[in-house]
């Protein structure tokens, strides 16, 4: 399999982890590279609305962002070494491909990632106006 086809594959599985939040949050980004939510309550400290996940393909991996786990760093103690190894700085996982077990639990992880980071008091979060 071609890098292009894995990535497209891989960036396929993480865009479907994010798609089922997208009733909640705002969809920001949505093209055949990137897909990004943001808050539909929270703004940043211009009045954009505030990033809360995203999925981008870059030239060498699938990145996967998910701020819930850089504003609730606890989420990760119990995450597996595959996940893990993953990880590039405090919210961001690179993938040039995701197994199903991987999904499964990057799955589970967004889920209480992006109920925690809607329930964290950020202070350079604004209510929306």
């Amino acid at each position: 399999m071609a890098k292009t086809d894995s990535f497209d594959a891989t960036f396929t599985t993480l865009r479907g982890l994010l798609a089922p939040h997208a009733k909640d949050l705002l969809v920001q980004v949505d093209t055949p590279d990137a897909y990004e939510l943001r808050s539909r309550t929270l703004t940043d400290r211009i009045g954009r609305p505030l990033f809360v996940a995203a999925v981008q393909k870059k030239k060498n991996y699938v990145s996967y962002h998910l701020m819930g786990v850089y504003a609730t760093p606890e989420l990760l103690k119990g995450i597996s070494p595959e996940l893990k190894k993953r990880m590039q700085w405090k919210s961001c996982f690179n993938f040039t491909t995701i197994d199903t077990a991987q999904a499964k639990e990057l799955s589970a992880l967004t889920r209480s990632g992006i109920a925690a980071f809607a329930k964290v008091k950020l202070p350079w979060a604004q209510p929306k106006k």
